[in-house]
This record gives structure tokens, C-alpha cells and sequence, in this order.
């Protein structure tokens, strides 16, 4: 597939970002058990001390953002978190008065007994955290969407790994093909002319799960190469149950890559920087090709299997 294909479209989604400030070695955290099981949507439950009106309190004006950590006031008392201090410029949203760096220490001592519900709770996550976890668990939790996986054009589309199947197939118009063998041939007229090239070439169901095949060229330092390796749509801890083969070869020589597959928690740029999957020097992919040594064709065959 040409690099770029299909049209993108993009998912706005709010990010929350903090500055200076450490979710990992918060001094704050509360007491006892780090999360627990919810039993109800935010404020509706009787024994937990938050409710919707010191939520919208903790709302900073300019980003809508929950506010951590330092969070900053004017003198008339409107609060903003410390990324906004620095957007307005050092100026109330609110009043316009100078914010200065005054902290509202009222308010995040306020934060510390608050306990909210996980942000990905509509992709199936029941914990809830105090309000100074709840971040740090976010980052990892196990049911936060997948990035779009494409490879060959920027994309934003984030979601589960249904729509994220559907997305591929009817947006960017990848190949979907159903078993656990294949077998690819890639064909250029004019090598030479492939530089820093990338393709995602099919999606794979197989074992109930869907895997990516990638292929790029590029260069490894200053040779020119091409690479193969297979992502997993799913978590790194899944993706170790299985197992994958790449081979190609030609006139008679064989070169074959063994792996695991990589969640596509890694972006396709952090697997191919870290040189895991099959790598073929230009030169012996047009050796493997035959002929004039100057038009490509590599066919690359592969296997993946489920671990016992």
C-alpha cells in the first residue's frame, strides 16, 4: 500500500499534562488500598467524600483539566493549573489580575480526599483511585485505547481494537487476510528509488487476535535496508503468547527472523529503531531478487503460532 493512503480522521481528546510534578512519588496519597472497585458513577455514592460541585472546583478555567499539584491563584482567589499559569501569561483568566505565584493550598489539600473513578472506565476499567493516583494509573492502565498503528501516515484515530480493525480497513484500505500463513511478494522497478519508505502491508486474523505486518526501507546508519516484523493489536503482556517467523530468500539462499510479536502499545518507529525484525541489506535483497540487480522483487513468507 502507498505510504499515506486513505483519509484520516482525527479524534479530539482532551491530554492532561502536569507539570513538575510527580504522580509516582506524590507525598500525598492517601492512606490504605491504592484503588478499589466501583460501584457507581462519580457522586453518586454516599461514602465517597467527592461530589460534582468540588469537581468543577478543581476545573481549571482554561484547559477544563482536573488541577494538580502546584495549583495557583490570584489575589481575588480564582485558581488555574501551573501549564494555563503559563499559557494567560501570568494573568487571570477570570479577572485579568496578575496571578503572581500564590498557591491554593486549600484547595489541593481539598484534592487529597477525593477519590474519582479511572477516565477509561467506558472501555471497562471499574477501579477507583484517590485523586492523586488516579493519574499515575491512567498512564498504564491496562484498558486505555490503542493508537492508530498505521504506518505511512500521521493518524490520531484512538479506540479499541474492533474500531481500531474497522478504522484500518475502511480509512487507510489495508489488506485484511484470515489464517496464520502468508506469504507477500513486494516488486519495485527501480530499487533506487525507495528511500525511507514505510508500508503497512496486511492485518492478520488469527487465534481470535489481529496482528500488522510491516515493511520499510530505510537507512541503518549509512546502509540502505529494508525490514520486516509483525506488531500485535493488543498489550505486551498478550503479545508474549506468541510467536513469529519472516523469511525471504532467492537463488538458492534463505535469510529467516524468529521473534515475538510487539504490541502496538510501541509505536512502529520505537520496533524498527530498535532493529527488532527481519533486517535485509539492499544489496542481498537484489541478490535474493536476481536478474539485473536493479528491480526488486522479495517475496517474504511467515508464520505465527500460539505459544503453549
Amino acid at each position: 500500500m502507498a505510504p499515506g493512503g486513505g483519509y484520516c480522521k482525527e479524534v479530539i481528546e482532551s491530554h492532561i499534562a502536569y507539570a513538575d510534578y510527580d504522580m509516582a512519588t506524590s507525598s500525598v496519597e492517601l492512606r490504605g488500598s491504592p484503588c478499589r472497585k466501583a460501584t457507581t458513577s462519580f457522586g453518586g455514592n454516599p461514602g465517597m467524600t467527592s461530589n460534582n460541585d468540588v469537581h468543577e472546583l478543581l476545573e481549571c478555567p482554561v484547559c477544563m483539566n482536573l488541577m494538580y499539584p502546584p495549583i495557583y491563584q490570584c489575589p481575588n482567589g480564582h485558581t488555574v493549573c501551573s501549564n494555563c499559569k503559563v499559557r494567560v501569561r501570568n494573568s487571570c483568566p477570570t479577572c485579568r489580575h496578575e496571578l503572581g505565584n500564590i498557591r491554593c493550598l486549600a484547595l489541593e489539600k481539598v484534592a487529597e480526599s477525593l477519590e474519582l473513578p479511572c477516565r477509561h472506565q467506558i472501555f471497562g476499567c471499574q477501579d477507583i483511585f484517590p485523586y492523586y493516583s488516579k493519574l499515575k494509573h491512567e498512564k498504564n492502565c491496562k484498558y486505555r485505547p490503542y493508537n492508530c498503528p498505521y504506518a505511512g501516515a500521521e493518524c490520531y484515530v484512538t479506540g479499541d481494537i474492533p474500531l481500531l480493525v474497522r478504522h484500518l480497513k475502511n480509512d487507510h484500505k489495508v489488506d485484511m487476510h484470515d489464517g496464520s500463513t502468508f506469504n507477500h511478494r513486494y516488486v519495485k522497478a527501480n530499487a533506487q528509488e525507495v528511500e525511507n519508505a514505510t508500508w503497512m502491508l496486511t492485518v492478520f486474523n488469527c487465534f481470535g487476535r489481529q496482528f500488522c505486518l510491516h515493511f520499510e526501507a530505510f537507512h541503518l546508519g549509512n546502509a540502505p535496508v529494508y525490514m520486516a516484523f509483525l506488531r500485535f493489536m493488543g498489550d505486551e503482556e498478550e503479545a508474549r503468547q506468541f510467536s513469529y517467523t519472516l523469511e525471504v530468500g532467492g537463488n538458492g539462499r534463505k535469510l529467516t527472523w524468529q521473534g515475538i510479536p510487539r504490541s502496538i502499545r510501541d509505536s512502529h518507529k520505537k520496533v524498527r529503531d530498535s532493529q527488532d525484525g527481519l533486517i535485509i541489506q539492499r544489496n542481498l535483497a537484489l541478490f535474493f531478487s536476481g536478474g539485473n540487480r536493479q528491480e526488486l522483487k522479495l517475496k517474504v513468507a511467515g508464520r505465527i503460532w500460539k505459544e503453549q
